[in-house]
């Protein structure tokens, strides 16, 4: 079939095989390309590796480090009429490169919340790899259902203690308008924390612990946004925040147990599958794109995380917060960059959009996580959405 792209709202409901696996080997070029990662990661489980920061995880560790990798995910599989999900298509052209480099690659494909994935997991890992040195837990999903009461738990974006009016993007119509969010009530909070939280992350560090499948020098890592001024009053004063908050109780509590090093890493502003669906961030991305490739200072999801390992996680001197989280989003963050943001925010409509705002390369890369606008691709070609994966 030609595959083009179905787009609705802030989702795109196919992928395009090729496309998706061009945009793998795009990344692993990059970290081909990058001096040798000394002291890394050698045997890495990642948790939500299928796509954005979790797939970057993956990649950096394999072709960055040599790393023999366990990737978990929850996608769906193709039918000979319709596609897979892009986090499908991209596990499977990791495994067929990694592979091809020598590097050991299996996945697991389920629910990752759940006692039996985590179960099979510690199963591969004891038989294949015998012990992990870096764990990342990079798991985005709108729901979770409790594994202890069965109860399903969904997550809401939404201010707490009053109402919030912003500018968002109706990225169907191009329209930019205001929109009041209005508070969260306890219920929803509390919902949002389990969901987002870091119970999970506790869950399989405990799990693989008393399975004795964690090196001794392991070290744990899960992804967080912070952003400023603009995003605080669905960030920072948020469901979100109180999710955030809790990966840092999350995060103490785990090397207070001494399972392994535990940090969350603070990463920047960028497309991704679920920060399209918060009101703010289509636009607010939009306007840091202009900003940052006008400065220099730019990066993708490829680019922060091979910054996270080689300043971070990797490093005698990594740049910690207050808080003792790992910061890659300092380009982000900068006065004169937030300055000239803030600076546009009130001005973009629109009519100005493409003028004021990057929102094409917003566009761009929105469509990339799919595997559509990827440079060497026949998008008029005949692709059959069949992708043979070994996954578990």
């Amino acid at each position: 079939m030609i595959i083009q792209p179905k787009v609705r709202g802030f989702i795109c409901t196919n992928a395009h095989p090729e496309g998706c696996a061009a945009n793998v080997r795009e990344q692993i070029d990059y970290i081909k390309a990058q001096p040798t990662m000394a002291g890394g990661p050698k045997k890495v489980l990642v948790v939500g590796a299928s796509t954005g920061y979790g797939l970057a995880s993956r990649i950096s560790a394999a072709f960055g480090c040599n790393a023999d990798t366990l990737g978990v995910f929850f996608e769906k599989p193709p039918t000979e009429k319709r596609t897979a999900s892009a986090g499908y298509y991209n596990a499977a052209a990791f495994e067929a490169e990694a592979r091809k480099a020598g590097c050991y690659a299996k996945s697991i494909n389920g629910d990752a919340f759940s006692r039996q994935i985590k179960a099979k997991a510690i199963d591969m890992i004891r038989a294949d790899m015998g012990k992990v040195d870096l764990v990342v837990y990079s798991l985005a999903s709108p729901r979770r259902t409790d594994p202890q009461t069965g109860e399903l738990y969904s997550s809401v974006l939404k201010p707490i203690g009053k109402s919030y009016t912003t500018k968002s993007l109706n990225t169907d119509k191009l329209e930019v308008s205001e929109v009041t969010v209005e508070p969260a009530t306890e219920q929803e909070i509390a919902a949002t924390v389990k969901v987002m939280g870091g119970e999970d992350w506790e869950l399989w560090m405990q799990a693989l612990n008393e399975a004795g499948v964690l090196a001794e020098n392991c070290k744990t890592v899960s992804y967080t946004y912070i952003g400023d001024k603009l995003t605080w009053p669905l960030y920072g004063r948020a469901t979100i925040g109180k999710a955030k908050e809790d990966l840092d109780r999350a995060a103490k509590a785990i090397s207070e147990r001494g399972q392994a090093s535990a940090r969350v890493a603070v990463l920047k502003a960028l497309v991704t599958q679920s920060s399209s669906a918060i009101p703010i961030m289509p636009l607010y991305i939009s306007l840091v794109y202009k900003v940052m490739k006008e400065e220099g200072t730019h990066e993708g999801c490829i680019e922060q995380i091979y910054r996270l390992y080689t300043e971070g996680l990797y490093t005698d001197t990594p740049r910690l917060d207050d808080s003792n989280r790992l910061r890659v989003d300092e380009r982000e963050l900068r006065a004169e960059t937030q300055r000239k943001i803030e600076a546009l925010w009130p001005q973009v409509n629109g009519k100005n959009l493409f003028e004021l705002s990057d929102y094409k390369g917003y566009q761009a890369d929105f469509l990339k996580l799919f595997g559509f606008g990827v440079e060497g691709v026949d998008y008029q070609a005949d692709f059959s959405p069949l992708v043979k994966a070994d996954f578990s």
